[in-house]
């Protein structure tokens, strides 16, 4: 028997309005209203020589699937060189980083459970045109207590 998505009310996030989020484009393709709270997966443009700090997920995993360009994730000990068509996974409770190629690049993340959109909604804005954000546009200075209120931590380094 299928499980059927819920009809909950969705943010405008969950429904695929573009995010400018920490520097990169974030458009969420599948919520986790639309997964029966299963996953969410969001596609994500990044701009050359972006580097995400190092955070830690204490809810959720994460997996990154380069659609196009280049990445370097640091999970753990581990540090995997990503390209078009490769994967990597990053486990919650293990804290992670990655800086994006000369190029940019293109991403898929899947996060399971589902709910991350949530976390896009409130420390993003909405995309004023379907690119990567101006330099000028950051997170809100709580940043940090919106993390951890959705079980994600900044370590730095």
């Amino acid at each position: 028997m299928a499980t059927q998505p819920t009809t909950a009310p969705l943010s405008p996030t969950a429904l695929g309005q573009p995010r400018w989020f920490f520097g990169m484009l974030a458009e969420v393709k599948a919520s986790g209203a639309d997964t029966a709270g299963q996953y969410t997966l969001v596609e994500i443009t990044a701009p050359p020589g972006l580097e995400a700090p190092l955070h830690v997920h204490y809810t959720e995993d994460e997996g990154f699937y380069v659609l196009e360009g280049s990445v370097t994730i640091v999970v753990g000990d581990e540090t995997v060189e990503l390209a078009g068509g490769q994967h990597a996974f990053g486990p919650r409770d293990v804290p992670h980083r990655f800086t994006v190629g000369p190029d940019g690049a293109r991403m898929i993340w899947v996060l399971t459970p589902g709910g991350f959109e949530s976390l896009i909604d409130e420390v993003s804005v909405p995309a004023e045109a379907p690119i990567v954000p101006p330099p000028s546009v950051v997170p809100p200075e709580n940043v940090a207590e919106i993390l951890r209120r959705h079980g994600n931590e900044l370590l730095g380094g």
